[in-house]
């Protein structure tokens, strides 16, 4: 039986950063999900001690979403 390969858009790449690495902006724990913002280093996740962290996705309207 073949196997068939399916190639992923370009887009759908997600990059992720490492504990300790320098970030600045919005990022959510990849084992957990748990959502930070930093100004400076990526830190060890406070809820589930993850070391990686993927950039949050980013919208115009994600803040005005959540003050409702």
């Amino acid at each position: 039986m073949a196997t068939e390969r399916v190639q992923a858009p370009a887009d759908d790449y997600v990059e992720f950063l490492a504990a300790g690495d320098s970030g600045k902006g919005e990022y959510r724990c990849s084992e957990c999900s748990y959502g930070i913002t930093v100004h400076s280093t990526l830190p060890v996740c406070p809820m589930c001690s993850g070391s990686s962290w993927e950039r949050a996705p980013w919208s115009p309207f994600t803040r005005a979403r959540q003050t409702r």
